[in-house]
């Protein structure tokens, strides 16, 4: 049985006050439960931070982004050897805004999916159609694609402990949200795929999860769907309130 796991993504939003208001707050708020995994994926000048306040927390902390190689000449960048010498675990890795934003393309994502296994870090790995694409029926030829690129040449060993993360890029902010049984289907039609790249057996043992205006509102529907296996969430993950439901939705799943 896939533990549901909850990711929350904050985006470019907090000050580092908030931030650790916030992890203070879940002090009182978050319990303990092995029957999910929580994930703050926070903005880099706080990782660290955060990553020490959460010790004693069950609350795990990602990044949102990183550079493919280990070290280098490259201004501005974060590398994963960066990310895990400070205890980094998790790392949304092709997310559409660094896809629409920063020309990030599948065989960057999967150059950066492949960085991330060789430095312990487990890959977030967001595919999702535009609503052209969508309104065009090419919503499971597009994800399809974008997922076996992702995983091209990535082994089966590291693969099953992959995170997938399906954000329809027309849902994203918008408050718009797929319903979830086509949300469910798209996460199935990526295990099967999944299943068609490695088996059945590692198709199954993969975490799939669903972004686009997710909020307690809708947590539980979502997650009652055979496929869908957490959540990753954006504006919803910036309320400590907000967060803590989610979370215990997945632990009722």
């Amino acid at each position: 049985m896939r533990k549901p796991i909850i990711a929350g993504n904050w985006k470019m939003y907090k000050t580092m006050d908030e931030a650790v208001a916030f992890i203070d707050s879940l002090a009182g708020k978050l319990k303990e439960s092995d029957k999910v995994e929580t994930v703050i994926c926070s903005p880099a000048l706080y990782l660290t931070t955060l990553v020490e306040k959460t010790k004693d927390l069950p609350v795990r902390i990602g990044a949102q982004t990183m550079h493919e190689e280990g070290e280098g000449a490259f201004t501005g960048e974060i590398s994963p050897t960066m990310l895990s010498s400070v205890g980094v675990e998790f790392v949304i890795l092709g997310h559409s805004e660094r896809r629409q934003y920063y020309n990030e393309t599948d065989e960057s994502v999967n150059r950066k999916v492949k960085s991330a296994f060789e430095h312990k870090l487990t890959p977030i790995v967001c595919v999702g159609e535009s609503l052209e694409q969508r309104e065009d029926n090419a919503t499971s030829a597009i994800v399809s694609e974008q997922v076996k690129k992702a995983f091209a040449g990535v082994s089966e060993t590291d693969a099953v402990s992959a995170i997938v993360a399906y954000e329809p890029i027309w849902a994203i902010g918008t408050g718009r949200t797929a319903t979830a049984e086509d949300a469910n289907e798209v996460c199935a039609q990526i295990r099967t795929v999944l299943s068609e790249l490695y088996s059945e057996t590692v198709a199954q043992a993969i975490r799939i999860q669903y972004g686009g205006s997710v909020k307690p509102g809708n947590i539980e529907e979502l997650l009652s769907m055979s496929d869908i296996d957490g959540a990753l969430v954006g504006g919803a993950s910036l309320d400590p309130e907000s967060f803590t439901a989610l979370a215990e939705a997945g632990a009722n799943a």
